[in-house]
Formats: structure tokens, sequence, C-alpha cells
């Protein structure tokens, strides 16, 4: 039964009365919830020891520590709307939590996933009507990047006048998957990877505080290889741990070496999406390594790819277009290879595709670099765009009917192959271009060759003529 203070001199309106009614089957919720919690051994570990106070909080010291600027702004009273943007398990819910803690506002979490533009406006009208008691809201909104354009926009005035605290969490990168007018409504912080010595201390605490696992004897092979199979996820590790502790707790005293901790992954756990930011960032790195000719961190970077389960395909694709983009002419081979190397990849599958993209990655690595035919090309082309009508120099057009040769259509054409060398100067470019010179030919692997062909017979090319 609900009670109600009376007051003899207080005459309660019906607004008035729905709002103390309110208050007061929120006070009755809050108490009995308490009554129904879950046993502790149904919540997860990461859960059980998830941090109440920003002082107990590990990681992201660029953000909190003294010099940190979300620490200098929290000082102020108030945050701006933010993207908390990192991999897996560092730590951007929890911060959300904690900084609704630390201003003493309200803590709405929502998952872009499972929500609407409809709940978006209830929760905005509600924000609005705390907003005129004093209160304000924060309004969490994980995995923000799955949000449409039409639910991003609906944040746009809230989020403007103020009437929510926005922070939302991505995985990935928000340039691509934010909208610009909320991004710029919105200050972007990075959180990164947690480092082995923030893994260690998250472990020891979970250890300390948490009640069911305390009992456990760690070795140190087994805490280095929860760390190092966790990928820099905490979440990840604290659920292995989990694991690993069921496996043994029939055991007196419960002790998990490495072997038990192996047994609770299973599956190394690798921070790569096939369309996340994490697949750009190594794809970029494996290219820059075979252009800068290291085929060690080449071949690692490819093993990253291979053992994330990229597909081997796109990794032969690519390195197709870098045969002719960064290798070129310097070692013509190199794209006769990597073509080789696709169409192998292609007939064998996994696991020995693996086999042959190592040989095109380290040869192609190891190979000599020229971009000139890049070059060449790209300057082509953007005179083309800058001069689109330039006709095509009547010597050199096709003439199969007899009113084309009686328009002078290939008329005065030398046939190269009738000359000393097979070779004789004439014309080829439109006059308007008879001097440009599109491709330099390093003295780089054989295009050496190529480059002393073309100064032997073009006058043009030549050092002394320049």
């Amino acid at each position: 039964m609900i009670s109600f203070p009376y007051h003899s001199n207080l005459l309660i309106s019906g607004e008035n009365l729905i709002r103390v009614m309110a208050k007061k089957i929120s006070n009755f919720e809050r108490h009995t919830s308490s009554l129904f919690k879950p046993p502790q051994s149904s919540i997860p570990l990461a859960e059980r020891i998830r941090p109440k106070e920003l002082t107990e909080f590990i990681g992201q010291e660029h953000l909190l520590g003294s010099e940190g600027v979300i620490n200098k702004i929290l000082k102020s009273g108030t945050i701006p709307a933010m993207i908390l943007w990192g991999p897996p398990g560092t730590g951007k819910t929890t911060l959300a939590r904690l900084f609704a803690g630390e201003l003493k506002v309200d803590f709405i979490q929502i998952n872009a996933i499972s929500s609407g533009v409809k709940e978006l406006r209830e929760i905005i009208s509600q924000a609005k009507k705390s907003v005129e008691t004093g209160v304000r809201t924060i309004l969490f909104i994980d995995e923000i990047h799955r949000f449409n354009k039409a639910q991003q926009a609906a944040l746009l005035k809230s989020v403007e006048e103020g009437t929510i605290i926005l922070i939302g969490a991505t995985t990935e990168n928000p340039s691509f998957e934010v909208i610009s007018p909320l991004l710029s409504r919105c200050q972007v912080y990075v959180l990164y990877t947690l480092n082995k010595n923030e893994l260690e201390n998250i472990l020891e605490r979970a250890i300390k505080m948490d009640e069911i696992i305390r009992e456990i004897k760690l070795s140190n092979d087994a805490k280095e290889e929860l760390i190092r199979l966790s990928g820099g996820d905490a979440r990840v590790m604290l659920n292995a741990l989990e694991v690993a502790y069921n496996l043994c707790k029939k055991q007196k005293p419960i002790k998990i070496d490495r072997e038990k901790i192996r047994e609770a992954y299973q599956v190394q756990h690798y921070k790569y999406d096939q369309s996340g930011e994490e697949h750009y960032n190594t794809i970029s790195a494996f290219i820059k390594s075979v252009r800068g000719s290291d085929p060690d961190a080449a071949v690692y970077y490819l093993a990253r790819m291979l053992e994330a389960g990229e597909d081997p395909k796109f990794i032969a694709r690519r390195l197709v277009i870098l045969a002719s983009e960064d290798i070129g002419n310097a070692e013509p081979y190199a794209l006769t290879l990597a073509t080789s190397c696709f169409t192998a990849v292609n007939y064998v599958g996994m696991p020995e595709a693996s086999l042959i993209l190592a040989q095109a990655t380290t040869f192609l690595a190891s190979c000599p670099k020229s971009n000139s035919s890049t070059i060449a090309i790209s300057k082509a082309r953007f005179e083309v765009q800058d001069n689109p009508y330039i006709p095509i120099p009547i010597h050199l057009r096709n003439a199969p009917t007899k009113l084309m040769k009686d328009l002078g259509y290939g008329k005065d054409y030398k046939y190269s192959h009738d000359f000393e060398d097979h070779f004789v100067e004439q014309g080829f470019l439109p006059e308007e271009l008879k001097d440009r010179i599109y491709y330099n030919p390093t003295e780089i692997g054989k295009e050496i060759n190529l480059k002393k062909y073309l100064e032997k017979v073009w006058r043009k090319r030549r050092k002394e003529d320049k």
C-alpha cells in the first residue's frame, strides 16, 4: 500500500497528485528492486567489478589523468556532448556511468540496435521535464554508429539546446559513421587499447574485490596468457578468467594455470572487423610495408589478417594493384606474379593460400620500387580533363575508307619497322602537347634499361637537350 502525507492546509491539484504518486511509485520500485536482485554468481565478473567511482577507473590516462582534458572538464561541473571512440573493452560504457555519478545527473542508456526515433523522442521529452526541475540527463547511446541518418538527426536539436548531454560510444571511425551536423555538436575523445600494465591492474583489482573469485590462485604463466590473449580488451580478459574459474571451481584449492586459460579462450581474440577500423588499419600497414621494402613487417601484417579471418582474395587483389602502382617497370614480372598469386589463391583456398600469399608478399616487398607509370597515367588524365577536345593528329588517324584517305587520314605516317633499329622520330602527341613528358623512368631495377632506351631514341628526353 502506498501512503501519502496529509497536510490539512494543502490542496493537492490533479497534476500535483500525479507527480506525488509517480515519486512514491519510483521510491517503491527502488526499494523492492533490491529484494529481487539476481544472485551474484549470475552476474558476469566484468559487471560485478565495474568501478563505482572515477578514482577506481584504470586506463585512459590521457583523458582522465591530472592533465587529462576530461578530468579538467569534470571539475567545472559539467561536460559537453561527446563521442567516445575506441576498441571494445576499453571503458566507454563505464566512463559514461561514472560521469553521471560525478555530475549527479540522470542517466539513461540505450543501444542503437534496439532503439528507434519514437523512443528517442520520449526520452528527450522526459529530459525536458527534468531540466525544468533543475536536473540534467545524460543519454548514453551504445554503438551510436548503428543509428541511421534519420535517427541521428533526431538528436540534433536537443543536443544543441542542451536538453540532453549526449554521450555516444562507437568502435567505428565517427568521421565515417556519424553525420556531420551531429559530429560538429560533439567532442570526439579517443580511447586506446589497454596496455599490459593496465590489464594487470584490472586483473588484480578483480581478484581482490570480487567475493566469488577471491579464493583462486593464478599462476604467473596463467596471468601472462590471460593478458596476452585478451587483445587489450578488459571484458574479454575478465570473461575468460571467469570461465577458467568455473572449469576449476570444484577443485580445492582452486589453481588456474596456463592450460586452463587456453581452454577458457578456445580461440584467440583478435580485434578485427572485416568492415571496420581495424580492417583498414591492418591492410594499410600491410601495403605500406610492402611498398617500403620490408618483407618482415609485410608478412607479419599478412599473418594478422589471415589469423583474424580476412578474405585471402581481398589480400591478393591488393597485391595485384600494388604490383603496378608501386613496383611497375622496375620489375615488370611483379605484376605477373601477383596475378598468378590471385589465381592460385582462388583455386586452392585456405589454409594453403597462406603459403601463396606469403611467397607473393615477400617477393613484392623485396622488389625494387617505381611509381613512374602511376605518375604518368595521373598526369595524362589531368591533361585530358583540362584539354578534352584536342583533336588526334591526322597522320595517326585510321583511314579505312576512300573518303578518309582523301581527307588526309594517315598521310605522312612513318611505319617504325621500315627504319633502322625499328624506330623513327616523329610526332605522336597533338601539336599543343608535343613537348609533354608524362613517363619519367627511374634508374631503379629493370626500369633503368627503359630509361636508357628512351633517352637514346628521343632527343627531347636526352639530358643534354633539356
